[in-house]
């Protein structure tokens, strides 16, 4: 029953900022964390961030000083944010959910979740 759906990709100008959304469902009994990755055509997905299962955040050198992650509680959603948008940050991105395996509830089951991807283009 987990779910991962991620929004708010868009064209938008280099320079520019964009927040992206993730809805996370079905893991509220389980311990996770949740990443952010990207993917532009022709090259290997990359990792950017993560929020993992002790609350602690890192970022990946790309994100680094331009990407901040955060999340509303209320809405299970995370969010990233980024500014100072590059050509070269254009690709699909993705949020993926990881559960932390645990033996009583069958739901936690160690793995990794993903979204359908939302594609972020930054224009010159």
């Amino acid at each position: 029953q987990v779910h991962v759906a991620e929004s708010g990709g868009v064209t938008v100008q280099a320079g520019g900022s964009l927040r992206l959304s993730c809805a996370v469902s079905g893991a509220t009994g389980c311990r996770y964390e949740v990443s952010w990755y990207r993917q532009a055509p022709g090259k290997e997905r990359e990792f950017l961030a993560v929020v993992d299962y002790d609350g602690m955040r890192r970022y990946n050198v790309p994100a680094q000083g331009r990407f901040t992650s955060s999340d509303d509680i209320t809405e299970n959603t995370l969010y990233l944010e980024m500014n100072s948008l590059k050509a070269e940050d254009t690709g699909m991105y993705y949020c993926s959910l990881r559960t932390r395996y645990d033996s009583v509830n069958p739901d936690c089951t160690g793995r990794s979740y993903w979204g359908q991807g939302t594609q972020v283009t930054v224009s010159s």
